[in-house]
C-alpha cells in the first residue's frame, strides 16, 4: 500500500513541482495550497507524513504544526517543515516538527529526507 504525502504550500508552482518530483509508486500524494483548509484535511485523510511550507498567509505552517502536535490522534504524526526564511529552523523546531529543509532546496536530499521518516516506522 503506498505511503500518503501530504504537501501544504500557498505557492501552486512548488506545489506542483513537488508532485512532479515525488511522482512515485509507493507515494500517495495529497496537497493543499489553502492553509486554512490544512488540517481538516489532515486530519480527514490521515497522511503518513506531512510536507508543509512555514509562512502561509492566514494561517501559517507553524500554527498548523501546533495544532497537529496538540491533537491526540495526529500528534505523532512526522511533519517536514520547508521554508525560505533565516529563522525557520528554529522556529520549525520550536514548533514540533521532525525535521526541515530550506528553500530553494535539493530534491535529493528532499526525497532522502521523506524516504528517511518513512522508513523509520514513525508513521
Amino acid at each position: 500500500m503506498p505511503k500518503k504525502i501530504f504537501i501544504c504550500d500557498d505557492d501552486p508552482d512548488i506545489v506542483e513541482m513537488l508532485e512532479i518530483v515525488l511522482d512515485l509508486p509507493e507515494l500517495k500524494l495529497l496537497s493543499e495550497t489553502d492553509s486554512r483548509k490544512a488540517y481538516q484535511r489532515i486530519a480527514k485523510e490521515e497522511p503518513d507524513l506531512v510536507l508543509m511550507d512555514l509562512w502561509m498567509p492566514v494561517i501559517s505552517g507553524d500554527t498548523v504544526l501546533k495544532e497537529i502536535r496538540a491533537s491526540s490522534e495526529l500528534k505523532a504524526l512526522p511533519v517536514i517543515i520547508m521554508s525560505a526564511s533565516k529563522d525557520g529552523h528554529r522556529i520549525a523546531m520550536e514548533a514540533g516538527a521532525n525535521d526541515y529543509i530550506a528553500k530553494p532546496f535539493d530534491i535529493d536530499i528532499l526525497i532522502s529526507k521523506i524516504t528517511d521518516m518513512l522508513s523509520s516506522g514513525s508513521s
